[in-house]
Formats: structure tokens, sequence, C-alpha cells
């Protein structure tokens, strides 16, 4: 499940990705997102904000696989919380099983953080976790949650104990929701938000 579903609903949104000519990747990891919007977008120039060096060094193994022009990707590794735009603009944002990692404060501290540095009409691409509305749906995402809300807290030393809709954070800073899409009898959810002209 892991492999294929969590790859489809990163492309769920791919389409509203591409065409921008700034885009900033949080949390991208070994680079499954990125290695497609640079395929599909020749002139798109990326920001990834990535904690981890080993993921950054993935990421950069699999564009020199694929004979992507590595000039058009800006590495930023450090805590997206401490990260700073410094005056960065961006057409598209991507946060895909990122945003669950934090907990309600801290999501909506980077949100707003982050959202400062969104064009007008700029796409925010969210693919997350979450929970069903009723019925043995959500009992089974709630389960499979608490599990893996337990592993990551042990392995990582993740503050969240579980998913925070991002949905308020995002309004707050002027993005609406164009299309959410659920995957997985709705354990997983694609979203394209678009900030709106002030």
């Amino acid at each position: 499940m892991a492999g294929s579903i969590l790859q489809k609903c990163r492309l769920s949104h791919m389409s509203a990705a591409v065409g921008g000519a700034q885009a900033l990747l949080l949390g991208e990891g070994p680079g499954r997102f990125l290695i497609e919007l640079l395929r599909r977008d020749p002139s798109v120039c990326v920001t990834c904000v990535e904690q981890s060096p080993a993921m950054i060094l993935q990421a950069k193994r699999q564009v020199r696989r694929y004979g992507l022009d590595s000039s058009r990707i800006e590495f930023c590794q450090t805590d997206a919380l401490k990260w700073n735009p410094a005056g960065q603009v961006y057409d598209i944002i991507v946060t895909h099983f990122f945003l669950d990692c934090f907990r309600p404060e801290e999501l909506h501290a980077l949100v707003a953080k982050v959202g400062t540095s969104a064009r007008a009409d700029a796409r925010w691409l969210v693919g997350d976790f979450c929970i069903p509305e009723c019925g043995w749906r959500r009992k089974r995402a709630r389960a499979i949650h608490a599990a893996m809300y337990a592993f990551f807290r042990a392995v990582t030393g993740l503050s969240a104990k579980q998913v925070t809709p991002p949905d308020d954070a995002l309004n707050a800073v002027g993005f609406r929701l164009v299309s959410r899409r659920h995957f997985n009898f709705g354990l997983l959810h694609s979203d394209l938000w678009v900030k709106q002209n002030s």
C-alpha cells in the first residue's frame, strides 16, 4: 500500500503543479514528487526544505539517475519550523505526508509562515492521512493512525500524537479548497488549495 497508493495520492493533483515558475516542497523526503515535477515541467525552479541529510542524498541520487537538471533545485537542510523564506515567493507549495507530523500549534505557525511566501493564485498541494467521518472506515483509520504515530514517535521523536487537519490553518492564510480526493477507503486524501486574491 505504501508504495503505490501513497504515490498515487502525491500525483493526484500534479497537473496543477505544472506551469509554476517557483515551487516549494516541504518535507520532500527521497524525491518521489520532485522527480515527477522536474520531468513534467522543464522550466520550474524548486526549493526543497528537508531536515534529513539522508533523504536529501537520496533525492540528489534520483535526480542524477533520471538525468535531470540539478541546477533547478535548491536543497535546504533544516527544520521547516526554523526555515525562513527570506523574501522568496512561490507559485506552487507542496506538502505531502508532512503536515501530519506537527502538533496543532506547530501546524498553524508553519502554515502561517509559508502562506506569507505564496503569490496571489498560488496552488498548495496537500497529501496526507485523514480520519473518515463514520463507520468501519473511521475505526480502521483510527487503528492505523494509532499504530503509525506510536511507531514514529518511538523511532523519530515525532511530536504529534494524532493528525491535525490543516483546513483551518490554510483558510486563515487565504487558501480555499478546490479539490479533495480520497484513497484507500478514506485513509488518505489529496487536496488542491488555491490562494484567493485579497
